[in-house]
């Protein structure tokens, strides 16, 4: 199969509706938001078109969907969670905000590991609740000693909590390792706190590294998972998602409201269930495209901006550039899209550790990325 990074020139994507490609003027090349310049699987357009071809926009069924998914991570991780325990939800951030609200109360802390993905800051403040953080080691990985520090306050006189997890890492591209998630797991089970994980990225695993997720771990057996196909099939545009427990956490997902399911769409399900049973080959070939992409990414870096700081992310279609030795100020993305016209995400937003860096989209076609990087190297 093809690599699906290479089918849309820019003269099509450009003709795109999404906030990647209206949010800036069309001389600007967007490579922030994490949307892929990709078309989706054919199973997937097929499924979507017959729907609305028949008149089947009306209200989603979930058992499709957990099944779907189901099948999909016994095949790809080797492992089977229960469809029967899981629960469908609008998307995965607010899916979050639902599993919050179960395991905390108004005013609990919940602890994040920055940097890390913006919406983690806003939705769970928008919850009421406290976001402490507990920074990630230099290189990406849990950092126990800093996470120790913050669920210790997060949990002080017995206070409830939990610690909101990013797996695969955003924007760091760390994949944490079974032996990784089961020190952070047991340390904040040690504390009294809960663990609930983003596992949005989990298909974007990439060659040479293993996903794993929170609630196959017997360590994980409270915990709860949030996955959907959004981001590894490029269907933000067609919400939904899954809450799935491990299994004593499995009376903590069902006391999540009916009335959630709903928020979910309908062809979002249809389309992501299509995506996890028949987008195998179709994801592969991305894989395989995002894996040459990283690597060109290393090469054009190292030739053209060698201060910047890079390290091949293991899952993900995200770059962590370490801008600052380019005297950039603390937001160099702020500065590149006026001088290289070119959209990178701000370091800022992704917390503690975020200044002097920018996240980079990389899941895209060579000669995009090519073209992005020649014109930050001649705008610095």
């Amino acid at each position: 199969m093809d690599n699906p990074l290479t089918g849309p020139g820019l003269a099509a994507l450009r003709e795109r509706r999404s906030v990647k490609w209206r949010q800036y003027p069309p001389d600007v090349l967007p490579l922030w938001v994490a949307e892929m310049d990709v078309l989706p699987p054919e199973a997937v357009q097929r499924a979507v078109i017959d729907a609305v071809e028949r008149g089947d926009t009306g209200y989603p069924w979930a058992p499709d969907y957990t099944k779907a998914l189901a099948e999909f991570a016994g095949q790809r991780w080797g492992w089977y969670p229960d469809p029967a325990t899981m629960s469908m939800v609008p998307d995965v951030m607010n899916g979050v905000v639902e599993v919050l609200k179960v395991l905390t109360g108004p005013g609990d802390a919940v602890v994040v590991s920055s940097p890390v993905y913006p919406p983690f800051f806003d939705f769970v403040g928008h919850l009421g609740r406290r976001v402490l953080e507990a920074p990630l080691t230099q290189d990406g990985r849990i950092d126990l000693a800093t996470l120790e520090r913050a669920l210790g306050e997060a949990t002080r006189g017995g206070a409830r909590a939990a610690y909101l997890l990013c797996n695969p890492q955003n924007p760091t591209g760390t994949a944490h390792t079974p032996d990784e998630l089961t020190a952070a797991i047991e340390l904040a089970e040690s504390l009294g706190a809960r663990v609930v994980a983003d596992e949005i990225h989990a298909p974007l695993t990439l060659p040479g590294t293993t996903f794993t997720p929170v609630a196959s771990l017997p360590a994980g057996s409270r915990a709860v998972s949030l996955m959907s196909a959004s981001k590894g099939f490029n269907l933000a545009g067609l919400k939904a998602a899954l809450a799935i427990p491990g299994p004593e956490a499995v009376a903590d997902v069902a006391r999540i409201p009916e009335e959630v399911t709903h928020g979910a769409s309908h062809l979002g399900v249809i389309a992501h269930s299509a995506a996890y049973l028949e987008g195998g080959a179709w994801l592969d070939a991305l894989l395989a495209g995002l894996d040459e992409n990283r690597r060109l990414l290393g090469e054009l870096l190292a030739s053209r901006l060698p201060e910047v700081g890079y390290r091949a992310p293991e899952a993900t279609f995200l770059a962590w550039l370490d801008l600052s030795p380019l005297g950039l100020g603390p937001d160099p993305a702020a500065v590149l899209v006026q001088r290289a016209r070119v959209a990178l995400h701000h370091g800022p937003a992704f917390g503690t550790g975020g200044q002097g860096h920018a996240r980079l989209n990389f899941g895209t076609s060579p000669e995009i990325l090519r073209e992005a990087v020649d014109r930050i190297a001649a705008a610095v």
